[in-house]
């Protein structure tokens, strides 16, 4: 099903203490807003607008960075005003899409709650994801004896809440009473049928200082490390310069190959698709195909970076290793993390460029040809 989302971050988020507003701060390494992004766009939404102020519109480049299929709205005073603005940025879209509203300060989103909640939708005008309230619930004003409340036919209500684009729109055009806590809302004002899917335990919402000590741990389950290996190798031939690791080195030979023959970048390549399972780089670049006659390797690693930006994932480092006798590798070394870093969007201490000899052994040690081996981490949703 084609669907868009509106992420809310206009927020200040005061109750969460000194400091930047929480959808800007830091979770398990990456900034909170990106989490939902991420997740979003790893289930296939055809746009994802990100409600914003003017300050963050600024910074959302940076904290997005990678990613394709996003684009920013200005938010207002309210949230009901800032959810407007984001449906109004999607007025191109058609106007029966499915539209997935959520807080950025819930950043455990998970793909089957997303899928979950447009099932629901397909027979409601609205849905969420709800958790029945399992503590025993007690009503007391000041001075007064606690009393029990019953908790049977209670959801606690979360986000991404759906309904359809006009309709939504429409919804909030009519609502008349106070400030609405949530979508679904105005939708039940109106009329309309909501429908509660299944909610999630890690999709807590980030509200007061200790809630982030709790979001790291369940970070830490939301997400798993993978590795992949890649192996590359080119025999020698005449030429004039060599292409290693994204970087022309002269050289009195040259790589032979389909490509530019980057031995470096063919196995950093391998090692990524690997690490999330997308075959290996022939399948995707087949050196059967002219169109790759010569072709400049970066684009295979960006291709494989992108997919698993796709899948929800980022890579944590790279580890690549150079084997041949010449030419020799440590004056460039340097040049070769530096091109890895830019092409793959990495700081420069999380990639490594080594070199080795096999002491005059085998097809290197002879000088017929070079290879290159690598190694990844990724960390992707569990």
């Amino acid at each position: 099903m084609s669907f868009s989302a509106v992420i809310v971050a206009a927020g200040s988020g005061t109750r969460a203490g000194p400091g930047q507003a929480k959808q800007w701060r830091v979770l398990a390494g990456k900034p909170v807003l990106r989490w939902s992004v991420e997740a979003f766009l790893a289930a296939g939404a055809s746009e994802v607008v990100v409600v914003t102020t003017d300050e963050g519109e600024m910074a959302l480049p940076d904290v997005l960075r990678g990613l394709a299929g996003w684009r920013s709205a200005r938010g207002g005073s309210t949230r009901a005003l800032s959810v407007q603005a984001g449906l109004a940025a999607l007025a191109h879209r058609p106007a029966d899409e499915p539209v997935l509203v959520h807080d950025a300060a819930r950043p455990l989103l998970a793909e089957k709650t997303i899928l979950d909640v447009l099932e629901a939708l397909e027979d409601a005008d609205a849905a969420l994801p709800a958790l029945p309230v399992a503590d025993t619930l007690k009503r007391a004003e000041a001075g007064q004896n606690p009393v029990t409340t019953s908790r049977e036919h209670l959801w606690r209500a979360q986000t991404p809440q759906a309904a359809r684009r006009r309709a939504l729109l429409d919804a909030y055009a009519a609502w008349s009473g106070d400030e609405p806590t949530d979508d679904v809302q105005v939708v039940e004002a109106a009329g309309g049928r909501v429908a509660i899917a299944p909610g999630d335990p890690l999709l807590m919402k980030l509200t007061y200082p200790e809630d982030f000590a709790m979001a790291e741990r369940l970070a830490g389950a939301a997400r798993v490390t993978r590795v992949g290996q890649g192996f590359d190798a080119h025999r020698w031939g005449p030429g004039e310069e060599v292409w290693l690791c994204g970087v022309a080195i002269k050289h009195d030979e040259t790589l032979i190959g389909h490509s530019d023959a980057d031995a470096g970048l063919h196995a950093l390549t391998d090692a990524i698709l690997g690490a999330i399972g997308e075959g290996d780089i022939g399948d995707h670049f087949p050196p059967t195909d002219p169109k790759w006659k010569g072709a400049s390797s970066d684009q295979f690693l960006k291709h494989a970076a992108e997919l698993v930006t796709a899948k929800g994932g980022a890579l944590v480092n790279v580890d690549v290793t150079l084997i041949c006798e010449r030419p020799k590798i440590k004056p460039h070394r340097q040049a070769m993390r530096e091109r890895l870093a830019e092409i793959l969007d990495l700081p420069l201490d999380r990639v490594s460029v080594k070199a080795t000899t096999t002491e005059k052994m085998g097809f290197t040690g002879r000088g017929e040809g070079l290879a290159a081996s690598a190694v990844v981490s990724v960390e992707t949703p569990a």
